[in-house]
């Protein structure tokens, strides 16, 4: 412990704005040279932006289909993803009938961010997620109590998902894929990381990264641990090529603390959860991730859950053999979502 105190303090001088630096949101990106019509914006998207109270800007954008919707679907991306990411899927939701939104989250994709360094993603707690998420389905999405409304929450956005849920978030039904309940690559021991984050935060150093993390590289490449797909795995990396305020690197010490904060939130307030859920998991986040999924799912009042033996974290970037059968599951579950309460056995 002692030393990774002493390595915070020696970083402190070079920085000198910490909490107080605020990049301001933006919302045209650039779009990649060379990268394929599927990857670029879907016809008609436009961004906007959200913000409740004394929280960060948050950046959202909407695309609908040319014909009269057949619902709408909220989309949190995960750690790291600009809403850019998830155009494909974007389309091919739209092609099958559906409005589509992507809530970026606090702090990274063209969301405000509250740090000195532009690759880094901090934040003090995941709460002004969740606050953004119900105001935006409130003020901006506003369902209209007909057409099915359901939201979708990728990795740590399906924490966000179920924390709102919790809070009494009004949908048809949620969508978790591959949800993080944990972290696999830590830079210590899970207890002692915890303590250190929250120790940093505590005294408003939270804005530094453990000692030793990188920041963005531009020497990435294809990320192997999201898919097995090159074109659909060097997606965010092209993005974040032609865009240098989309790059993120590891996240702060503070972010870690706010992930652990929602986590424990999570977990005591499962069976608060009014919303059926259906939870799609990766079969090879087994053998990175703690894999609590299940044990999540039997704890939800109405949960279903289907697991993808041959898929990496990013089911959305997946291979056509698992992001078609993954598609065609959001769509059965938007259509038709689950009864709540289940029905007795």
């Amino acid at each position: 412990m002692r030393r990774q105190v002493l390595a915070l303090l020696l970083a402190l001088p070079l920085v000198s704005c910490g909490d107080e630096a605020v990049r301001a949101p933006f919302a045209e990106s650039r779009t990649p040279p060379s990268l394929a019509v599927r990857f670029q914006p879907p016809p008609g998207w436009a961004w906007g932006y959200v913000k409740v109270g004394d929280d960060g800007v948050q950046r959202y954008g909407v695309s609908t289909t040319p014909n009269a919707p057949r619902g709408q679907i909220l989309i949190l991306p995960g750690y790291g993803e600009p809403a850019e990411v998830w155009f494909e899927t974007a389309r091919d939701l739209n092609a099958r009938g559906y409005t589509v939104w992507v809530l970026e989250r606090q702090g990274q994709g063209g969301s405000e961010r509250a740090s000195p360094w532009r690759d880094l993603g901090h934040v003090s707690s995941f709460a002004p997620d969740v606050t953004a998420t119900k105001a935006m389905v409130r003020a901006v999405i506003r369902p209209n109590g007909r057409d099915p409304f359901a939201v979708l929450g990728h990795g740590d956005g399906g924490l966000v998902a179920l924390r709102a849920a919790e809070e009494g978030l009004r949908a048809d039904s949620l969508i978790l894929s591959s949800p993080n309940f944990d972290i696999a690559d830590l830079p210590r021991p899970k207890s002692e990381l915890i303590r250190i984050a929250r120790w940093a935060r505590s005294l408003k150093l939270g804005f530094l990264r453990y000692p030793g993390q990188a920041g963005w590289k531009r020497d990435a490449g294809v990320d192997g641990a999201l898919s097995h797909d090159k074109a659909r795995g060097g997606v965010q990396q092209a993005w974040q090529l032609a865009n240098p305020d989309l790059r993120m690197g590891a996240p702060s010490l503070a972010w870690y603390a706010a992930f652990y904060d929602a986590v424990d939130a999570v977990g005591r307030d499962l069976k608060r959860v009014r919303v059926p859920v259906v939870m799609l998991d990766a079969g090879q986040d087994s053998k990175v991730l703690p894999a609590p999924q299940r044990t999540v799912c039997a704890a939800l009042p109405a949960c279903v859950e289907t697991r993808y033996p041959t898929a990496r974290h990013a089911l959305h970037l997946a291979a056509d053999s698992v992001r078609g059968p993954w598609l065609a599951a959001i769509d059965d579950t938007v259509s038709a979502p689950m009864a709540y309460p289940p029905p007795r056995r």
